[in-house]
Protein backbone atom coordinates (compact mmCIF):
# COMPACT_ATOMS: atom_id res chain seq x y z
CA UNK A 1 0.00 0.00 0.00
CA UNK A 2 1.36 3.30 -0.99
CA UNK A 3 0.93 6.49 1.02
CA UNK A 4 0.30 9.82 -0.63
CA UNK A 5 2.63 12.70 0.18
CA UNK A 6 -0.13 15.28 -0.28
CA UNK A 7 -2.49 15.21 2.66
CA UNK A 8 -6.00 14.40 1.75
CA UNK A 9 -8.41 17.28 2.00
CA UNK A 10 -11.48 16.68 3.95
CA UNK A 11 -14.84 18.07 3.11
CA UNK A 12 -14.92 19.82 6.49
CA UNK A 13 -12.41 22.54 5.55
CA UNK A 14 -13.81 25.73 4.00
CA UNK A 15 -12.30 27.11 0.84
CA UNK A 16 -14.63 30.18 0.73
CA UNK A 17 -13.39 33.72 1.15
CA UNK A 18 -14.98 35.65 4.00
CA UNK A 19 -16.28 38.97 2.56
CA UNK A 20 -17.64 40.39 5.81
CA UNK A 21 -14.54 42.47 6.75
CA UNK A 22 -14.33 43.91 3.24
CA UNK A 23 -18.00 44.93 3.29
CA UNK A 24 -17.50 46.58 6.68
CA UNK A 25 -14.65 48.67 5.28
CA UNK A 26 -16.70 49.66 2.22
CA UNK A 27 -19.62 50.80 4.37
CA UNK A 28 -17.34 52.79 6.67
CA UNK A 29 -15.77 54.53 3.63
CA UNK A 30 -19.23 55.27 2.24
CA UNK A 31 -20.32 56.88 5.50
CA UNK A 32 -17.06 58.85 5.65
CA UNK A 33 -17.51 60.30 2.14
CA UNK A 34 -21.16 61.18 2.76
CA UNK A 35 -20.26 63.05 5.94
CA UNK A 36 -17.31 64.87 4.33
CA UNK A 37 -19.35 65.84 1.26
CA UNK A 38 -22.02 67.46 3.41
CA UNK A 39 -19.48 69.93 4.87
CA UNK A 40 -17.98 71.03 1.54
CA UNK A 41 -19.15 74.48 0.44
CA UNK A 42 -18.69 75.80 -3.05
CA UNK A 43 -17.33 79.29 -3.49
CA UNK A 44 -19.25 81.63 -5.73
CA UNK A 45 -21.09 84.89 -6.09
CA UNK A 46 -24.62 85.36 -4.88
CA UNK A 47 -26.64 86.91 -7.67
CA UNK A 48 -30.17 88.10 -7.11
CA UNK A 49 -32.03 88.31 -10.37
CA UNK A 50 -34.82 90.82 -10.56
CA UNK A 51 -38.34 89.69 -11.29
CA UNK A 52 -38.43 91.76 -14.45
CA UNK A 53 -35.13 91.14 -16.27
CA UNK A 54 -36.13 93.22 -19.30
CA UNK A 55 -36.83 96.41 -17.35
CA UNK A 56 -34.38 98.99 -18.69
CA UNK A 57 -32.33 101.08 -16.30
CA UNK A 58 -32.27 104.73 -17.32
CA UNK A 59 -28.88 106.27 -18.00
CA UNK A 60 -29.59 109.27 -15.77
CA UNK A 61 -30.23 107.06 -12.73
CA UNK A 62 -27.27 104.74 -13.18
CA UNK A 63 -23.53 104.72 -12.75
CA UNK A 64 -22.07 103.07 -15.86
CA UNK A 65 -18.90 100.99 -15.54
CA UNK A 66 -17.52 99.42 -18.70
CA UNK A 67 -14.83 96.74 -18.83
CA UNK A 68 -13.09 96.47 -22.18
CA UNK A 69 -11.48 93.52 -23.92
CA UNK A 70 -8.04 94.47 -22.56
CA UNK A 71 -9.52 94.73 -19.00
CA UNK A 72 -9.48 98.52 -19.11
CA UNK A 73 -12.08 100.03 -16.78
CA UNK A 74 -14.17 103.01 -17.88
CA UNK A 75 -16.45 104.85 -15.44
CA UNK A 76 -18.79 107.49 -16.84
CA UNK A 77 -16.67 107.75 -20.01
CA UNK A 78 -13.28 108.12 -18.27
CA UNK A 79 -10.52 105.52 -18.21
CA UNK A 80 -9.90 104.63 -14.54
CA UNK A 81 -6.98 102.90 -12.85
CA UNK A 82 -8.16 99.67 -11.16
CA UNK A 83 -6.95 100.96 -7.79
CA UNK A 84 -9.17 104.05 -8.08
CA UNK A 85 -12.42 102.23 -8.88
CA UNK A 86 -13.67 102.25 -5.28
CA UNK A 87 -13.07 106.00 -4.83
CA UNK A 88 -14.78 106.90 -8.12
CA UNK A 89 -17.80 104.74 -7.43
CA UNK A 90 -18.07 106.15 -3.89
CA UNK A 91 -17.93 109.72 -5.25
CA UNK A 92 -20.58 109.09 -7.92
CA UNK A 93 -22.79 107.25 -5.44
CA UNK A 94 -22.54 110.18 -3.00
CA UNK A 95 -23.73 112.51 -5.78
CA UNK A 96 -26.60 110.17 -6.75
CA UNK A 97 -27.47 107.95 -3.75
CA UNK A 98 -30.44 106.26 -5.43
CA UNK A 99 -28.44 105.25 -8.49
CA UNK A 100 -27.83 101.73 -9.69
CA UNK A 101 -24.37 100.55 -10.69
CA UNK A 102 -24.46 99.07 -14.19
CA UNK A 103 -21.45 96.96 -15.17
CA UNK A 104 -21.02 96.15 -18.84
CA UNK A 105 -18.15 93.74 -19.44
CA UNK A 106 -16.78 92.69 -22.79
CA UNK A 107 -17.02 88.96 -23.50
CA UNK A 108 -13.25 88.70 -23.85
CA UNK A 109 -12.46 90.51 -20.59
CA UNK A 110 -11.39 88.48 -17.58
CA UNK A 111 -13.76 87.55 -14.81
CA UNK A 112 -11.15 88.70 -12.32
CA UNK A 113 -11.63 92.31 -13.41
CA UNK A 114 -15.41 92.00 -13.15
CA UNK A 115 -15.15 90.62 -9.61
CA UNK A 116 -12.69 93.37 -8.66
CA UNK A 117 -15.16 96.03 -9.85
CA UNK A 118 -18.03 94.37 -7.99
CA UNK A 119 -15.94 94.09 -4.80
CA UNK A 120 -14.90 97.73 -5.05
CA UNK A 121 -18.51 98.81 -5.46
CA UNK A 122 -19.57 96.85 -2.38
CA UNK A 123 -16.71 98.37 -0.41
CA UNK A 124 -17.92 101.79 -1.57
CA UNK A 125 -21.39 101.02 -0.20
CA UNK A 126 -23.14 100.30 -3.50
CA UNK A 127 -25.06 97.02 -3.33
CA UNK A 128 -27.51 97.59 -6.17
CA UNK A 129 -25.47 96.19 -9.08
CA UNK A 130 -26.82 95.32 -12.52
CA UNK A 131 -24.92 93.39 -15.18
CA UNK A 132 -25.47 94.48 -18.75
CA UNK A 133 -24.77 92.55 -21.91
CA UNK A 134 -24.58 93.51 -25.55
CA UNK A 135 -27.16 91.70 -27.63
CA UNK A 136 -25.02 90.59 -30.58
Amino acid sequence: MQRSIVPATSDDTQNDVNLTPMLDVVFILLIFFIVVASFVQEVGLDLNRSENDREPVSAEESILVAIEEDNGIWIEGRNIDPRAVKANIARLHAERPESTLVVRADRRSSNKTLVQVMDASRQAGVYDIALAANED
